[in-house]
């Protein structure tokens, strides 16, 4: 790569072996050193960086990925960002793979949207810039406060379909639900595969959740003249104009997988494998549907609780995740866990980024809805 020696600085925001070696691969990729820091947890808890080398007046780039401690590593990101802040730095970029909390990017009964909270604190935090990958949901780059690069992980992982499965071309993209359809279409039409549908949500899925849309309308209480007594009927009325239609409860249908998957290698794309239930329920389906393999292809393998233990014991033949996330552990657990590297985009995007060059070439050929 052609890259200015000068100029820039890539530190890892944590001492995690995960995060030194992708930080390592992207700076071998870039031809530089890794910066010299220090990032610890004193006795009592408190994180503590210490930036060993001068960053004033250069472009500095933070790479954090997100072990299972997510909170920690937040701070350990927040307190770096802060440092090289006030060391004179001149850009910080944040170089977040995954994104936490991209989940709660949605209001949710008296809940809060944590997503925003977070993007508000990273940019108060002195970050002014960030590159992440594959958000959850595509609108959390309206969060920021500052320019957000979303980069796309889908040709790494169709790359690994093309070379490493056999015989993909009898092979069919499912998405586990239909909210999960364009993703799986922006797959299928670019292997030129066809497409199945998981159709059927479980009770309490996420798309069933109370979010506030059921409570009743508002009440006033009606306050009569002192020692009158009112009707307690009376004392609650709703305000006027407010009665409102009565919807019908909505219906789940029975599972069931819309396309033919008999005879074929189902592959099951998605943006985050986390807790597995849903995706070993859609295996053990499409089992009984006709599917002889059964893969799933993720960019973020959370793999938390017993993930690796039901995924070893499910149908699942092989589940493809790239490293943005820290999943050593899991894959000595469950031997069908595979990586895709993607340290290579990664290095190019924070190349651009540096030399002031355009972001278009790392998108072409990506789809809107990827």
């Amino acid at each position: 790569m052609n890259v200015s020696k000068s100029g820039y600085r890539v530190f890892s925001a944590n001492s995690t072996p995960a995060c030194i070696e992708l930080a390592k691969k992207i700076t071998e990729r870039l031809g530089v050193d890794l910066g010299k820091s220090v990032v610890y947890q004193e006795s009592n808890g408190e994180t503590r960086v210490d930036v060993k080398e001068s960053v004033r007046g250069q472009d500095i780039f933070i790479i954090q990925t997100i072990p299972r401690d997510v909170n920690t590593a937040i701070m350990e990101l927040l307190v770096m960002a802060y440092a090289l802040k006030t060391s004179c730095a001149k850009n910080i970029i944040g170089v977040i793979p995954y994104f936490p909390y991209s989940k709660q990017c949605k209001m949710r009964k008296r809940g809060s949207i944590v997503c925003k909270l977070l993007a508000s604190m990273l940019a108060k935090a002195g970050l002014t810039h960030i590159i992440t990958m594959d958000l959850h949901q595509k609108e959390i780059q309206g969060f920021f406060s500052c320019p957000v690069d979303n980069l796309r992980a889908s040709p790494f992982l169709i790359q690994y379909i093309q070379e490493e499965i056999p015989d993909y071309r009898n092979a069919v993209i499912v998405a586990k639900s239909p909210s999960a359809a364009k993703r799986a279409q922006s797959y299928a039409e670019r292997l030129r595969l066809g497409l199945a549908v998981i159709h059927g949500e479980a009770p309490g899925s996420e798309a069933d959740m109370a979010d506030g849309r059921h409570s009743p309308p508002a009440t006033r209480t009606t306050t009569g003249h002192t020692g009158l007594e009112i009707p307690q009927t009376r004392r609650r009325a709703t305000f006027p104009g407010l009665e409102l239609p009565i919807m019908m409860a909505k219906e789940k249908p029975p599972i069931t997988v819309v396309g033919d998957v008999g005879g074929r290698i189902a592959i099951i794309v998605d943006d985050i494998v986390d807790n597995v239930e849903d995706f070993v329920a859609a295996a053990e389906l499409l089992k009984e549907r006709g599917a002889y393999k059964i893969y799933i292809m993720a960019t973020h393998g959370l793999l938390s609780a017993e993930a690796p233990t039901r995924i070893e014991e499910s149908a699942i033949d092989e589940v493809v995740v790239t490293n943005t996330v820290p999943h050593e552990l899991q894959k000595l657990q469950c031997p069908k866990i595979k990586t895709v590297d993607v340290s290579m985009i990664l290095a190019e995007a924070i190349r651009r980024i540096h030399n002031g060059e355009s972001m278009a070439y790392l998108f072409r050929n990506i789809a809107v809805d990827d």
